[in-house]
């Protein structure tokens, strides 16, 4: 069984960089620069993936959580750790790299709308959810909060994509019922080739830390049976 994870883990990695070359290629040599935002709009073609795929991980987060609650299985707390902290990094991303966007679009790196200031808290509702596992009494204690803070990160994910239905906003529309579809062919393309790209990474990133969670497990029972045999 670990051989085929380690032989999954590895063709997840291969694919992901040839993927990730290929998205690089195409965003950069053959989609067109748009014409009013010019090159800073390349931002778009990992923008979106990436706050596409943060959502993902909340909602995987979300199920490892309540598995967990509802079990008790190290297996389900592995999946919320994984799912936590590389949602975290992938949450952050998206705080960065949309205001090197926004900069250029709207004069300002910052604006409170909104998206953002939801998208915010989803970015703290995570780290929260570390903090907590981090300075709990018992690792069991850490876990169940863990998970509870993980179920209402998942709340906050229709508030951030209904944000600017509900509120008005700053933050464009590109896709929606009734909108002119902004995107030649070619930057169809780069925008999935982007997609696929990112999700391959993060699942490359969320095997490997779940790994580690499940080598971390047996390091911490291996060092309190040291400390009973002494």
């Amino acid at each position: 069984m670990r051989q085929r994870v380690s032989q999954l883990y590895a063709a997840l990695l291969a694919a992901g960089a040839i993927l990730l070359a290929w998205a690089l290629y195409y965003v950069f040599l053959v989609a067109p620069e748009e014409r009013v935002m010019g090159a800073v709009q390349k931002i778009f073609y990992f923008h979106v993936p990436i706050a596409m795929v943060t959502f993902l991980s909340v909602f995987i987060l979300l199920a490892g959580s309540a598995g967990y609650l509802w079990t008790r299985a190290a297996i389900w707390d592995h999946l919320a750790i994984a799912a936590c902290e590389v949602g975290l990094v992938f949450c952050t991303l998206v705080l960065v790299t949309g205001p090197i966007w926004a900069k250029p679009a709207w004069g300002v790196w910052w604006t409170w709308e909104a998206k953002l200031t939801t998208t915010l808290i989803l970015w703290l509702l995570l780290s929260g959810c570390l903090l907590a596992r981090r300075y709990a009494a018992t690792p069991e204690q850490g876990a169940r909060v863990g998970s509870v803070l993980g179920i209402v990160a998942a709340l906050d994910v229709p508030v951030i994509y209904k944000a600017v239905d509900w509120w008005r906003g700053q933050h464009p529309i590109v896709f929606g019922p009734g909108l002119a579809d902004p995107l030649t062919p070619e930057m169809h393309v780069a925008l999935r080739i982007a997609m696929v790209a990112i999700l391959v990474l993060y699942l490359v990133l969320l095997i490997a830390r779940m790994r580690l969670a499940s080598i971390e497990d047996r390091v911490a029972v291996l060092e309190e049976n040291a400390g009973r045999s002494r």
